[in-house]
């Protein structure tokens, strides 16, 4: 029987994932090797766990994300993430934000006129996607019957499936320059933390939107609202931002052609539903010391 120890507290769903898996939830001990830590805001939490427990071999953290944890995760153990595992949910919410965005569905909502006839399509588009994970592969994926050449950035020069094609992260201002539409879906880095800001923006064409759908600090917040209001780009959809939650009155409310979503591209039940199947799949990893799903690099920090 395998133990897992479960804090800071034990969700019933997990309990069973853990169960399904051969495994058992127990109090942390001297004896117990295997950790599934759910607090995403308390890192100094679980650092100070692992102070006290030296023989955890095995730590699964709770988001695809994270950024939270860059100083935990360079111990010499294994941890592992949910990334991947909201891959449907978060693609899916980034296709619905593209749309929205570029059949200007914020002016038309607001709207108590008939207004002007405008539209831009995915069809035939230059999609630029930065990053390389889960969810990207995904969006490759949803965006092939709209005929879209998708280019997708990354840090090494590996073929993306289905991609038109891959370029380094160092390529993209001239990317920003060729794309209708760009997507945020990379993790938050030291080399992505503000990646996109005013510099960027006036690089990308007048006519083209903008996607946020990873993390908040990758995008500088006052540089995007100049952005809008100045009409530098079309517009814009973030489901994460900076900060989080975006404050009442904040001045990315009012901006132009902006849509907010409030970090709902993956709810709290599919995060549930689909957390527990990671966690099913890494205790029976964890039980054979083979086929881990979603190993976090340290070097790259996700």
């Amino acid at each position: 029987m395998i133990s897992v120890a479960m804090e800071p507290k034990q969700f019933p769903e997990y309990v069973q994932a853990v169960q399904d898996s051969g495994g058992q939830v127990v109090p942390l001990t001297s004896d117990v090797q295997a950790l599934i830590w759910l607090d995403y805001s308390n890192p100094d939490g679980l650092e100070k766990m692992l102070d006290q427990n030296p023989q955890i071999e095995w730590v699964q953290l709770p988001f695809a994300g994270v950024d939270a944890f860059a100083e935990v995760i360079k111990r010499p153990i294994r941890f592992t993430s949910a990334k991947g595992a909201y891959r449907e949910p978060v693609a899916e919410h980034a296709l619905a934000l593209s749309l929205a965005m570029m059949r200007v569905i914020p002016e038309r909502v607001k709207a108590n006129s008939w207004g002007r006839q405008f539209a831009d399509s995915l069809y035939d588009s230059e999609v630029l996607i930065i990053g390389a994970g889960g969810i990207t592969e995904e969006l490759v994926k949803l965006l092939t019957p709209f005929r879209a050449q998708v280019t997708v950035l990354r840090n090494k020069k590996q073929p993306m499936p289905n991609a038109s094609r891959t370029l380094l992260i160092e390529e993209l201002d001239s990317a920003l320059e060729k794309a209708d539409l760009v997507i945020v879906a990379c993790a938050l880095t030291k080399q992505t933390q503000g990646l996109f800001n005013s510099a960027k923006f006036s690089k990308m064409k007048r006519s083209a939107y903008l996607v946020n759908i990873a993390r908040g600090p990758i995008v500088n917040t006052e540089d995007l609202v100049q952005a809008l209001n100045n009409e530098e780009i079309a517009g814009a959809a973030v489901d994460v931002t900076e900060p989080e939650p975006l404050p009442d009155g904040h001045p990315l409310w009012s901006a132009k052609n902006i849509i907010i979503t409030p970090h709902t591209a993956d709810t709290r039940a599919q995060v549930v539903r689909l957390f527990s199947e990671r966690i099913r799949e890494n205790v029976k990893a964890f039980g054979q010391d083979s086929g881990w799903v979603g190993e976090v690099d340290p070097n790259l920090g996700y």
